[in-house]
């Protein structure tokens, strides 16, 4: 069962280096009759990857959009500035397994990939292992009423 909520776009947001893939991925979504939101970036120039992280992780936040994927370089850049934020749980993925587990185990909203060590087809395998997998809930709840700060 997909986690796409109806109505509620998936964000989406890179910097330079992920743009490429952004874009990929939107179209496929599209295909899919998935709407999505783009945070930017909008070209290959260089760019600042929190200018864009940021406002998606507010929009994930606010519950304007739901999931989102995310895409630097390495991912590490991205993700970080991700998780800065309470209500994100951004988890770097580049197998399938990862953006399963992600889900079941850490209830991540927000899947981050790092474009310069993915293929676009695994890419795209992850997002769709990522939207069609559900939180397990039960013993994962609870570790995950730890980790924000407060």
């Amino acid at each position: 069962m997909s986690i796409i909520k109806n109505g509620v776009p998936v964000g989406l947001c890179s910097d330079h280096a992920g743009f490429e893939l952004k874009n990929i991925i939107a179209g496929y979504l599209e295909s899919q009759g998935i709407a999505t939101k783009d945070f930017g970036t909008f070209s290959a120039e260089s760019c600042d990857y929190p200018d864009f992280a940021h406002p998606c992780a507010l929009a994930v936040e606010a519950g304007e959009v739901y999931p989102a994927i995310a895409i630097c370089g390495t991912g590490n850049g991205i993700g970080i500035t991700l998780n800065k934020h309470q209500g994100i749980r951004a988890a770097l993925c580049w197998a399938p397994e990862l953006a399963k587990l992600a889900r079941e185990h850490n209830n991540a909203n927000v899947l981050v990939l790092p474009s310069r060590f993915i293929a676009p087809e695994t890419a795209i395998e992850n997002v769709n292992v990522f939207i069609n997998t559900e939180f397990e809930g039960g013993r994962h709840q609870k570790r995950i009423d730890k980790i924000p700060v407060k």
